[in-house]
């Protein structure tokens, strides 16, 4: 055995082994049921059941339209499988299949925010399981079929797309053959062919193969320029052995009968069959810059290291994520199904299909996102012959492919609940990635509004690179990019981007402390706003900036403030990082700054100084502090919604206030929203341990307050979103 054969088995041992662990623990399984809705006392026991369910039970009897208001079913999906055909393992069984269906579940959830009971059926009679499945249209709002071996799949989805009243997708057929066919239209473009003249061999005659063919003949491919094979040999017209209607009208009348025939001279290959079936020699015989789809799991009909080494100017795409151009399902139904459920949609129509294969091709000739580039670190990720199809993480593809797939419905008449709003509907999807694009929305149409010179300290840096690219793209803001003209273009090279200088950003050469630079900039004018401390610890940037630029008009002191984005409230926490430990006065200015700042946000402050003490329970130093801070708020800021020094939980629980009789007069209801704190070890640690406990690293800031000029100083674990956030909100704060 070959040192390589040794090294892929040793890999293949861990992955299982890591694998069968990840499914174990720390909860056996990969998905759960959470409640929605509290249960916590007598009365929400009446609410969300008896006596209080019977009144949603008979809004749904009187309309049945209206239980996508008061259950589930608007956000349910069935994902439903015998096992007969589960991707790479063959006929397994339901029991067996269940990891995949738990898998796909998640998949739902995370991709797109969907629901998902998974459903094993022990059951190969296809008349049988068409039954079963058409009695659970009451329970959920779609049906993905999943694993079920051909033909039997064809006449499961054809019968039950005539029964039921809600979407049924085999995904296996129709998700395969959407994201092929992107692949396949987005390599075409690569090589310059025309789809209506390419001759098309294919490897394999199931579910996912048919569809595949289906599908590129809708976008264009002749039927009589495609060719194919099964475990027979060629289909060809005439041909008896193992010929069923789907296969026949693929039939051709040829002399050839084996897959080296019909690859020879054929501008793309299409592969749904096994491993290896494809040769390096039948390789070398297709045309010109061929196009190979080898999409067998978990081994493709052949690896692209051996297309490449047989033809070098091929363009390979595999079922794989550790090769360029993965073909993967995911890219597709999560999306499909949140448009589908979105609009009410009564079935998932050709149109509908053929509006994913358009969004998910235009998204791959967009630049990667930042999640992209950091989950594909050190890869190509710029559209040509690696990457003509997006990545399985790209945050995009949600807003993306779900309004195209809502609209195509309302266009063929499928949709029971049309979106009237199809902006509104897109901002709403992007919030499911991006939750900061809410409270940023004010500032972003702001800096749009102005587009000022923007200075950035850390010019060279990759991920300022492609934040500038975001920020060039949606127009807000001119940057200034400090740093060595060689490492700047190198790195947008590696990058991929599109950036021209004195077109879409100009260069100030780095002679030293880029920091210090961006702060004389920003001192005498020639930028209107800056942003730095991508490397290097806060307090150095910070010191530039007290020496340069100095304390706004009025301003008390300077101050950090972050916000940190929650599943159920965005919460504002100060001082982060410059005061150690700020007197009472220091408390009651930050929280006026950052009140103010908050405004600018669109928000209305919601302010609790917050204690180890409640109202006076305790005398020690900072509990003093935050009282005598809430006093001068009092004759400050009188406008302004203060609680404090009150305890963590009161802060965020108008509940629990109320039963230590807490500020009712001058307060709020509900929650606060920016939290001061004691010190700046209390700031800084809180803020932390929330951002990775439950955040999930959903920020905004560090955002200074009360500097004279709009600065902002990150931090090196900033992110591409963060940059751009931050952006906006400099250029917006530019008075």
């Amino acid at each position: 055995m070959s040192t390589e054969s040794n090294l892929n088995e040793s890999r293949d041992t861990q992955l299982r082994a890591d694998a069968l662990e990840y499914h174990r623990s720390p909860t056996r399984g990969k998905i759960e049921v959470v409640a929605t809705k509290p249960l916590s006392n007598q009365r929400d026991l009446s609410l969300a059941y008896s006596p209080g369910v019977a009144y949603a039970c008979e809004e749904i009897a009187a309309d049945p339209g209206t239980a996508a208001d008061y259950t589930s079913r608007g956000n349910l999906v069935a994902v439903i499988s015998n096992g007969t055909a589960v991707l790479g393992l063959g006929n397994i069984g339901p029991l067996a299949s269940k990891p995949v269906m738990e898998g796909k579940g998640c998949l739902f959830k995370k991709f797109a925010g969907v629901d998902v009971f998974d459903l094993e059926l022990a059951e190969n009679d296809p008349d049988k399981l068409v039954d079963a499945i058409a009695m659970l249209e009451p329970t959920v709002g779609g049906i993905n079929l999943e694993d079920i071996k051909a033909p039997e799949c064809f006449y499961i989805e054809k019968q039950l797309r005539e029964r039921m009243n809600i979407p049924v997708f085999h995904d296996d057929q129709h998700g395969t053959a959407i994201i092929s066919s992107a692949a396949l239209l987005n390599a075409l473009k690569v090589v310059g062919k025309d789809i209506r003249d390419i001759k098309l061999a294919a490897s394999g005659a199931g579910a996912a193969a048919i569809a595949c063919l289906d599908m590129m003949v809708v976008l264009g491919v002749k039927r009589e320029n495609i060719f194919v094979t099964d475990s027979k040999g060629v289909i060809w017209q005439g041909r008896e052995a193992s010929m069923e209607a789907n296969k026949a009208r693929y039939a051709q009348a040829t002399e050839a009968r084996t897959l080296a025939d019909i690859v020879a001279g054929a501008d793309v290959f299409l592969g749904c069959s096994t491993a290896g079936v494809l040769t390096g020699d039948m390789v070398k015989t297709m045309a010109p810059q061929p196009v190979i789809l080898a999409l067998a799991n978990p081994e493709p009909e052949i690896r692209p290291e051996v297309a490449k080494a047989a033809r070098p100017d091929c363009i390979v795409a595999t079922g794989r994520s550790d090769y360029p151009n993965q073909v993967n399902n995911v890219l597709c139904f999560p999306y499909i199904f949140r448009g589908a459920l979105d609009c009410g949609a009564t079935r998932i129509t050709d149109e509908m299909k053929l509006a994913c294969v358009t969004a998910i091709a235009e998204l791959a000739e967009a630049e990667a996102s930042d999640v992209v580039a950091s989950a594909y670190a050190g890869q190509d990720l710029s559209f040509g012959p690696d990457y003509i199809i997006p990545k399985p993480f790209d945050p995009r593809l949600l807003a993306a492919i779900a309004p195209r797939v809502a609209e195509a419905a309302a266009a063929s008449g499928v949709a029971s609940r049309p979106i009237d709003d199809m902006d509104a509907y897109r901002e709403r999807l992007a919030q499911m990635i991006y939750h900061t694009g809410f409270f940023m929305k004010p500032v972003f149409a702001k800096a749009r509004a102005t587009l000022r010179k923007l200075a950035y300290a850390e010019g060279d840096d990759p991920r300022v690179l492609r934040a500038v690219q975001t920020v060039v793209d949606e127009g807000l803001a001119h940057p200034v990019l400090i740093g060595q003209a060689t490492a700047i273009e190198r790195a947008m090279k590696e990058a991929g981007l599109r950036l021209k200088r004195d077109v879409d950003y100009t260069l100030v050469g780095s002679d030293g402390d880029t920091t210090l630079q961006g702060a004389a900039l920003l001192k005498a004018g020639e930028v209107d706003a800056l942003i730095c401390g991508m490397r290097g610890s806060y307090d150095s940037h910070l010191v530039h900036v007290q020496n340069e630029i100095g304390l706004a008009p009025g301003a008390e002191v300077m101050a950090a403030m972050n916000a940190l984005v929650l599943d159920k409230l965005t919460l504002f926490i100060t001082d982060t990082y410059v005061n150690d430990q700020p007197s009472a006065q220091e408390l009651a200015a930050i929280a006026r700054l950052a009140a103010a700042e908050l405004r600018q946000f669109g928000l209305e402050p919601k302010v609790a100084l917050l204690s180890h003490s409640s109202q006076g329970s305790s005398e020690r130093p900072s509990a003093r502090r935050m009282r005598e801070a809430r006093r001068l708020l009092a004759q400050s800021a009188p406008e302004l919604a203060v609680i404090g020094e009150v305890h963590g939980d009161a802060a965020l629980s108008e509940d629990i206030r109320a039963l230590y009789d807490i500020e009712r007069e001058g307060g709020f209801g509900g929650s606060a929203n920016l939290l001061v704190m004691p010190s700046l070890d209390a700031a800084n640690i809180l803020f932390n341990v929330l951002k990775v406990a439950a955040g999930k690293g959903v920020t905004v800031g560090p955002i200074l307050l009360g500097a004279a000029k709009p600065v902002h100083i990150l931090s090196p674990s900033a992110t591409v979103r963060r940059i751009v956030n931050m952006t906006a909100l400099a250029a917006a704060g530019v008075r």
